[in-house]
């Protein structure tokens, strides 16, 4: 393979624009009824002097990179400003490098820098995660070539070095180059902890605006294979919504499912206490079957403290929030766990590195012993979803987290003439019959990706800047939580 080319980072503009949701989603410790989106566009000098820009965004999310319930949503929101400035400083002073030298040698700062502000691993590397993509997609453009084929050729200058140990002798390059891009995606639906389930118990007024409501709503319109259900951490209390939930699913086409913990269960023992109460009430039986995998039921500051054996028994564990640092997924399999999600909100070289560990361990056992979920965290249509499918599809996963697509009105936070613009680099993605861009999730559940092998990260239309606010400055000093000593 050609060498990677080497670029320097110029310039960073920073922007940000805000949603109302459409229904309330809760997961966890927070119920949400509106979002930030921050915005990143880059430009990118090469070694031989051609200039080009790039794009990237993605929600500014309040308690999950940090729930300490004694910061509020807007300290959370700047703790994630604060590390896209790191971010920003770091390779702005690197000079030439390859974009992976980019993230490779400002990572042990990063998290440094993120420490030194109180900054857990989770929130420090949003920064990179943001600015990485929005390099990488200034990259294609430069070249004239896609994300696909720009990681299969590693243009982006990946290698296997002190960060990745445990991938020494692995052959990097001839594992991304076998990488191929899925045509399609299924859809996996996320029930909050809120949600409507039937019309029955829906809180007020239907919203009206030709979306699916109800969890019955969305089972009827979409016909989907895969859902998503959050659990809250009380044993009698999620019993009793996924005993709901079932009676729901059950009616409608064959399914799959997952379970989300989000947290909320102090150790192993209570998660497990739940999955017995499931396994032991009949109504929930089928529903017990459909189950695929559990992802992060323990709280973080415990979750790989101890073992989760007497859990993964019954069905594989995955980590989610816990990911904080590129040696996370291969501490949590020492310790009974078999997955990682793919999130780009932490990183998408950090998803196709533990893309290789996945490749390396289940060939060294000669089974699948590992694997790897996409998932999401709020992902708005355009850009973010965009980049989110692109990454998820090339590794290879065949169903993905969606909820930006029911919480959220499509691309109504975006200008009209934005939305046309992506309605018309992205045929096959997006609807715009309604007046307004939203997914098109064909009957079956499925997204069709073909459009996001364009030149670039996955974006083939051009942003509204003007339509939005520039972002705030990030506070310089360290966010102290409510009642702390000042």
């Amino acid at each position: 393979m050609n060498a990677a080319p080497r670029l320097r980072l110029v310039d960073v503009e920073r922007f940000e624009r805000d949603v109302a949701f459409r229904i309330p989603f809760r997961f966890g410790v927070i119920t949400v009824t509106h979002g930030t989106q921050a915005v990143l566009r880059v430009r990118i000098e090469l070694e031989d002097g051609r200039h080009a820009e790039g794009v990237a965004a993605e929600c500014l999310g309040a308690k999950w990179f940090d729930k300490n319930p004694a910061l509020s949503d807007t300290q959370n929101l700047d703790q994630l400003r604060q590390a896209l400035q790191i971010a920003i400083d770091l390779y702005g002073a690197a000079g030439l490098r390859t974009a992976f030298g980019h993230f490779e040698s400002a990572y042990p700062e990063q998290v440094a820098r993120g420490a030194a502000l109180a900054l857990n691993p989770l929130v420090a590397n949003y920064g990179p995660a943001l600015l990485d993509r929005a390099i990488l997609d200034a990259l294609g453009r430069a070249l004239g070539r896609s994300f696909q084929d720009l990681v299969r050729t590693n243009a982006a200058g990946l290698r296997v070095g002190e960060l990745t140990p445990d991938l020494a002798g692995f052959a990097l390059d001839g594992f991304l180059a076998a990488l191929a891009p899925r045509p399609t995606i299924d859809v996996r639906h996320t029930v909050g902890l809120v949600d409507s389930l039937t019309d029955a118990d829906r809180p007020g007024a239907p919203v009206g605006d030709g979306l699916p409501e109800t969890l019955e709503e969305v089972v009827r319109q979409y016909q989907g294979r895969f859902y998503k259900l959050k659990v809250g951490g009380r044993i009698d209390a999620d019993l009793d919504r996924l005993t709901r939930i079932a009676a729901v699913l059950d009616a409608g086409p064959a399914y799959k499912a997952t379970l989300d913990g989000n947290e909320q269960y102090d150790d192993v023992e209570g998660f497990l206490a739940l999955w017995e109460r499931m396994a032991a009430t009949p109504a929930l039986a089928r529903l017990c079957a459909s189950i695929l995998f559990v992802e992060q039921p323990i709280k973080r500051a415990v979750a790989l403290a101890r073992p989760v054996t007497a859990m993964a028994r019954h069905r594989p564990l995955i980590i989610d929030e816990s990911d904080g640092e590129l040696r996370a997924f291969p501490d949590s399999l020492a310790l009974g766990y078999s997955g990682v999600s793919s999130k780009t909100c932490k990183g998408l070289y950090k998803s196709l590195l533990n893309a290789a560990r996945v490749a390396r361990i289940n060939a060294e056992a000669g089974s699948p012993r590992a694997f790897m979920s996409a998932e999401d965290l709020t992902t708005w249509a355009g850009v973010s979803v965009q980049q989110d499918l692109a990454l998820v599809a090339l590794i290879g996963l065949g169903h993905v987290e969606r909820n930006g697509h029911h919480f959220i009105d499509g691309m109504r936070f975006a200008p009209p003439a934005e939305q046309r613009a992506f309605a018309a680099g992205h045929p096959d993605l997006y609807d715009i019959a309604s007046g307004t861009a939203r997914l098109r999730i064909a009957p079956g559940g499925r997204l069709a990706l073909g459009s996001l092998g364009c030149p670039g990260f996955a974006v083939a239309a051009a942003m509204d800047f003007a339509a939005m606010r520039p972002m705030p400055a990030a506070p310089r000093e360290t966010i102290v939580p409510r009642g702390a000593p000042a």
